[in-house]
């Protein structure tokens, strides 16, 4: 019994194998590639737009005053994007554009944004409109809060801190810019990472 017992377990082990990496390689696929959008070192890959100042503090990304915002160089299509951010004065406000233009002054015109004011945590703004409102409480001063916003086709899902808040399948706009919103409020942002999705006939561009 023992010999057979011998024998049967390297076919038993290669076939254990077999099944498991498949899944190991769909899993590391279902990854995808993550760009970091912030370097901890200075605003490479930021432009800023309009009267605003931006800094980087303690290898924070740094909104220190001003009005207008800061974009991205790039412009993208279907993503997944991550920020931790910590509002430091009270009754903040700013907000992370998705898939902005560059027309309108101070912030792009009918924009949307994933909103970051304390009375309207992470509700969905498309201009001055309110589109999904805000079901997050109001965040302490100096906490961090981690935002992942996933935008694919006309559908956009926001977790905070790894809880679904809310999913919006109504997005009229097809690509443009990321964007950090300065109404005058300092904020610190960190871990700022973007991974782009496959989408047919579309991708990132300058």
């Amino acid at each position: 019994m023992n010999t057979i017992l011998l024998k049967l377990f390297p076919a038993v082990l290669l076939a254990s194998l077999a099944f498991t990496q498949p899944v190991v390689a769909a899993d590391a696929a279902k990854d995808g590639h993550w760009e970091s959008l912030f370097n901890g070192k200075d605003l490479a890959g930021w432009v800023p737009v309009y009267d605003v100042t931006f800094a980087v503090t303690n290898g924070n990304l740094r909104l220190v005053n001003g009005t207008g915002w800061l974009r991205t160089e790039k412009q993208y299509a279907d993503f997944v994007l991550e920020a931790e951010w910590r509002a430091l004065v009270p009754e903040y406000d700013s907000g992370f554009f998705i898939r902005a233009g560059l027309e309108g002054k101070p912030w792009p015109k009918d924009g949307w944004q994933v909103n970051l004011a304390r009375s309207a945590l992470g509700g969905l703004v498309k201009g001055y409109k309110t589109i999904v409102p805000a079901e997050t409480p109001p965040m302490p001063l100096n906490k961090w809060v981690k935002f992942r916003m996933e935008v694919r086709g006309r559908t956009i899902t926001l977790d905070v801190d790894g809880e679904r808040a809310w999913e919006f399948k109504e997005l009229d706009a097809d690509r443009g810019y990321i964007g950090i919103q300065a109404e005058g409020k300092a904020f610190d942002f960190r871990n700022i990472r973007i991974q782009e999705l496959p989408r047919s006939g579309a991708g990132s561009q300058k």
